[in-house]
């Protein structure tokens, strides 16, 4: 009968573990890092020297160029020109700063459409972007540069459907805050306790092995998870925005994915040291 039980506890706290660590691993993302100004800059801020973000904006610059000009013959030659231009733009400071700039503004809309019901997509206003580009191009004496239209200009990150869908998971995830990552650090830290005091040395690190398998399932459900919300999130963008889009989600969960090792590494250590332990105990018994 003891046997059965202790089985049993086993498979719930594998499972618990299991469930926790996703759960606390995103919503801590959410209220640390998703809802934080500065942690959100600090994440997408390196995107300025991005390559698809880079080829995506001197894409849209040079689109929204070429509809207010018309060269005959010429107009491939110098839509081709410009593009270049724009390219080479989004190497300089310059780029850097109207990019921060741009995504300060960003970080707004996100967080009011994933906590409000704004219905909205989430985007990012290239406009004070394409507004430096132009000036650096004008004040160089590039053709046609004072052509460039300065008006709302976005890249698409998050669909109106999709941030529909997950914005009542994101609201709860905010509720939950950082608990869960405590709750389940405590819960560990309680089981190991416990058994090793009414169990033993050899219970402890069974328990400690199963431990390890619950944290290492739950790392891999964490990184499906990431992984599924990549391929949703993309999936309704526009082509055309998909590859700064990609950028701009790889950026904001890059914490996530150093979470996943973490764990499955703190997972894998007690798996082995439990396993490890119980057949050296059992040796010397």
């Amino acid at each position: 009968m003891r046997t059965y039980l202790s089985a049993a506890l086993s498979a719930v706290l594998l499972v618990l573990l299991a469930v926790l660590v996703p759960l606390s691993a995103l919503s801590a993302w959410v209220d640390l890092e998703l809802d934080d100004t500065d942690r959100y800059l600090a994440a997408v801020s390196p995107l300025a020297s991005d390559a698809d973000v880079q080829g995506t904006v001197a894409a849209l610059v040079t689109d929204e160029a070429m509809k207010n000009i018309d060269v005959g013959p010429l107009q491939e030659t110098v839509g081709q020109f410009l593009h270049e231009t724009a390219l080479s733009f989004t190497t300089t400071e310059a780029f850097q700063r109207a990019w921060d700039s741009a995504n300060r503004t960003a970080h707004r809309a996100v967080t009011a459409s994933l906590h409000g019901d704004d219905r909205q997509a989430v985007t990012i206003d290239l406009a004070p972007v394409i507004e430096e580009v132009k000036r650096e191009l004008v004040g160089s004496g590039v053709p046609f540069a004072d052509r460039i239209p300065v008006r709302e200009t976005s890249i698409t990150v998050l669909s109106a459907d999709r941030a529909d869908g997950l914005r009542s998971s994101f609201q709860w995830l905010r509720y939950c805050s950082v608990w869960p990552a405590v709750g389940t650090v405590v819960l560990l830290v309680l089981v190991l306790g416990l058994t090793f005091v009414r169990g033993g040395p050899r219970t402890c690190l069974t328990t400690a092995a199963v431990a390890g398998g619950g944290l290492v399932l739950g790392a891999a459900l964490l990184r499906i998870a990431v992984a599924v919300g990549r391929a949703r999130v993309l999936d309704q963008v526009p082509g055309t925005d998909r590859g700064g889009a990609a950028a701009v989600y790889d950026a904001l969960t890059a914490s996530l994915r150093t979470t996943v090792w973490i764990v499955l590494m703190a997972g894998a250590v007690l798996v082995v040291g439990g396993i490890v332990g119980r057949v050296v105990a059992a040796r010397r018994g």
